[in-house]
């Protein structure tokens, strides 16, 4: 039996996620980081030390001509991913991209069908999807312990860092309508969404959403830069029980509270509250603590080596894309309520590139060389 050899990566981008990526899949038995690319020399040099085996180039276009690698994560700017990941996808390497996936629909639709053409993995990284917290609780949503969910309430707010190329909703938002999609197995039909620009014209530091979903289940966010008190929290609000998800309390990370309103058997008037509250215990149930951007690495490697896909793919990359677009639109137009449906840009599925420049999936083929420009990869 022949053994299998690591997968062979490259990162592209070296900013804030790019060396955490570096890092897990440097330590995984099944993947090995050849090479990483950015225009910051600086960080290069802080990659060099740190990892001294991993090439560096402030070109990405070098990985992608490099054979030997077989698949990248790219951790660049959101206005950079579409192009980076055409590039990636047409020279035949998987990709892991960072979220968002594109700045449109109509970008992530064109990405997810040159991966269906090219017969490569393309995988977003929804990393609270990997969340074991996040992953109890939707456990607990599907059993129905917890009842009909009525609304969840998700608050992702600290004190910076400020982004200059997206606003807070494409920047933290993106990880909210990530899990209550997860949550709840289904997509928004509709979006309200309203922000301020604080520290810059033209981006939203702070942004309030609103989505309903098609069953009637309201989901709410609040983002931002500009707050003192760093919160990562999801709370669900159910028919029988409520449960709340803190991912910067280590001790207490998902509580489930056996609170609610019962209707009592009987009341003397009209006048009388027709409903009682129920106060009883609080459980809080064992999370096993593992690194959720470890989850992802697996996960991204157990679709690439084993054929094992996740909800982490392209097509829900895309579904958050719409949904990010109808929630600019409704930024733009003071709150209005934008369909999300609308703002879909499909496009056919039909390959879009012939099928001698693309790899076969596994194969020795190789890749399709793709042409330098002037476009350099940011962090």
């Amino acid at each position: 039996m022949v053994e299998k050899r690591p997968l062979r990566l490259g990162v592209i981008g070296c900013g804030h996620w790019g060396p955490n990526h570096l890092r897990v899949f440097s330590e995984l038995d099944r993947s090995e980081v050849l090479a990483c690319a950015d225009t910051n020399e600086s960080r290069l040099a802080q990659i060099r030390q740190r990892f001294p085996r991993v090439s560096t180039t402030a070109d990405y276009h070098d990985l992608l001509d490099n054979e030997e690698i077989d698949a990248v994560v790219i951790a660049t700017p959101t206005d950079t991913h579409a192009r980076i990941a055409k590039d990636a996808l047409i020279a035949g390497k998987h990709v892991l991209v960072e979220k968002p996936i594109c700045r449109t629909s109509a970008e992530a639709s064109e990405l997810l069908t040159i991966a269906e053409s090219a017969k490569r993995v393309l995988m977003v990284g929804h990393v609270f999807v990997f969340n074991n917290g996040i992953r109890k609780l939707k456990e607990l949503i599907q059993s129905g312990e917890l009842g009909q969910i009525h609304y969840l309430d998700a608050i992702r707010t600290n004190l910076g860092p400020v982004r200059g190329d997206v606003n807070a909703l494409f920047d933290l938002g993106t990880h909210d309508i990530t899990i209550f999609n997860y949550l709840l197995d289904s997509t928004p039909v509709e979006v309200s969404a309203m922000g301020r620009c604080i520290s810059q014209q033209s981006i939203e530091d702070v942004c309030f959403a609103t989505l309903r979903y098609a069953d009637g289940t309201l989901a709410h966010i609040h983002v931002s830069w500009m707050n003192p008190r760093k919160i990562r929290s999801v709370t669900a609000i159910g028919e029988r029980k409520m449960a709340h998800w803190d991912d910067v309390n280590p001790d207490h990370t998902l509580m489930i509270y056996n609170k609610g309103f019962e209707e009592p058997p009987y009341y003397d008037s009209f006048g009388e509250f027709h409903y009682i509250l129920r106060n009883a215990d609080v459980h809080l149930p064992a999370i096993r603590r593992t690194e959720p951007l470890v989850n992802q690495a697996e996960a991204f490697l157990d679709w690439v080596i084993d054929g094992t896909p996740c909800n982490a793919d392209a097509v829900e990359g895309l579904r958050v894309a719409n949904v990010l677009e109808a929630a600019t639109k409704s930024i733009q137009n003071n709150g209005a309520f934008c369909d999300v449906e609308s703002v879909s840009t499909l496009v056919c599925k039909e390959a879009t590139l012939p099928a001698n420049q693309v790899c076969a999936p596994n194969s020795d083929a190789t890749a399709l060389k793709v042409s330098r420009d002037t476009h350099k990869a940011t962090s």
